[in-house]
């Protein structure tokens, strides 16, 4: 079996063979002695190799491969595991056989050690070889690992909900279409679209949420979670935006709208410790080079008592802040980014969970509360970013939630399952959003969602 250099690293410099497996990052050739970084993507620290021409008894072989490696060519080393002298590791390999696997031509594009974000992205073949991106994608699968235990420890169940919908969940109508039916061709013959001789028979789309399709096994499970791939065709191209991305959605039953808060900030502070404590490595990486305090925010958001303020406060106390807002805070708006990080981090200095939002500007499924005015609405607020969770109580009541469809002009009848949920043991239940890649902006400091996903889709990017 291949060892991975993140063990060799760890292992005891008793003299040892090793096999050593990995991609060049820098050579550097002397008189009597050379070096070479390679790295696996094991982890962020890379393996120095020694070869020191006076006491090796292969130097013939090994100086023929050397003059052919270079930065980005892959190798095979075989060499004895010793303590290393410089400072920064504590162990090194004296080389004995090197064997070049892939030469690496003098126009590898990631010979400098420094790129700007925007040059890798045109590279996202590459990109992930060079520290940042290295570091993006192991804290992406480790808090993706995260998301996965915080459920399972808390008695949830893993739901698979489809791609493919015919339902709208936010109604915002910003959907990707998806048809079999030659649409140019219809389109130069002056004709729309017969959608019932499409593969589905319907009108179908990509879906914008896993959540009304989680929430039928929440009325079975009791608690269940979906963490899948998200779409939405906002022609955006701000770096908070992408038309692909990942959402973390759990749905449980019985849960009331206090109930729900409870656990969006379990999970929000499960996820910043668990960064903390299992990616220390990549974490000081993101400190050091990426955003400086990173790692003393999460922690003082980690360890901090989310406020709660219910969304009528939280406008009285924008409209007598004194701040000269871009866009002007009043009862029935939307907050906005800047309001946001008012309230967590000028005001309030600490996180906090806006409650009880106008109706008007939140979704139809949301629990109605008796003033005929507010939803049982939740948005997580964060220092730094604002919003990184959205929520509700959902509306359990069959009656209601007819009537608040109807009134934003929904046709019930494709809801007809949705309603059913309310029709049969209905119960009060609760749920939130996390995107994926938002939280993943936060623990890193990395600026543009784009670089915190593998292969960003956004408008007028659908390859590498």
């Amino acid at each position: 079996m291949v060892v991975l250099i993140k063990d060799i690293l760890t292992s005891n410099p008793d003299g040892r063979p090793v096999d050593v497996y990995g991609w060049v990052r820098t050579k550097r050739d002397a008189k009597n002695l050379a070096f070479i970084q390679v790295n696996d993507g094991s982890c962020f620290a890379s393996l120095q190799l020694t070869f020191d021409r006076e006491t090796s008894n292969n130097v013939e072989a090994i100086d023929k491969v050397l003059q052919k490696v270079s930065t980005g060519a892959s190798i095979h080393a075989k060499g004895n595991l010793i303590p290393s002298p410089a400072s920064g590791q504590a162990v090194e390999v004296s080389l004995t056989e090197l064997e070049l696997i892939g030469e690496s031509p003098s126009d590898y594009p990631l010979q400098k050690k420094h790129h700007t974000v925007e040059f890798l992205r045109e590279i996202g073949h590459l990109r992930p070889r060079t520290n940042l991106f290295g570091a993006v994608a192991r804290m992406r699968s480790e808090m993706a690992f995260a998301v996965h235990n915080f459920f399972h420890e808390n008695g949830f169940f893993y739901v698979h909900t489809p791609i493919i919908t015919s339902s709208d969940c936010e109604g915002a109508g910003e959907m990707f279409q998806v048809t079999t039916l030659d649409i140019e061709a219809l389109a130069k013959k002056g004709e729309q679209p017969n959608y019932s001789k499409d593969f589905f028979g319907k009108k179908t789309n990509l879906t914008v949420s896993g959540q009304l399709e989680a929430e039928t096994y929440a009325t079975a499970l009791s608690r269940v979670y979906t963490f899948g791939p998200t779409f939405r065709a906002e022609n955006s191209n701000t770096p908070r935006h992408l038309a692909e991305f990942w959402m973390i959605e759990p749905e449980m039953a019985f849960y009331t709208l206090n109930e729900n808060m409870d656990l969006a900030e379990s999970f929000i502070k499960y996820l910043l410790n668990w960064a903390l404590k299992n990616c220390s490595e990549d974490m000081k990486f993101f400190d050091d080079r990426v955003q400086k305090g990173i790692i003393s925010t999460l922690e003082g958001v980690y360890s901090a008592n989310f406020e709660r303020m219910p969304y009528t406060e939280a406008i009285v106390a924008l409209e007598k802040s004194g701040e000269n807002f871009e866009y002007k805070p009043f009862w029935g708006c939307d907050l906005q980014t800047e309001h946001e990080r008012f309230l967590t981090e000028k005001l309030l200095k600490k996180p906090v969970i806006i409650t009880d939002y106008p109706a008007e500007i939140k979704a139809f499924y949301m629990k109605q509360n008796p003033d005929g005015k507010t939803v049982r609405a939740m948005d997580v607020l964060v220092p730094g970013i604002g919003e990184i969770i959205g929520g509700s109580q959902r509306e359990d009541d069959l009656q209601k939630l007819t009537s608040r469809m109807l009134e934003l002009k929904l046709n019930p009848e494709d809801y007809w399952w949705y309603l059913d949920l309310r029709k049969y043991g209905s119960v009060p239940h609760s749920g939130f959003g996390l995107g994926f890649e938002r939280m993943l902006r936060y623990v890193t400091g990395v600026a543009n969602l784009r670089d915190v996903i593998p292969f960003p889709r956004a408008p007028k990017l659908a390859d590498f």
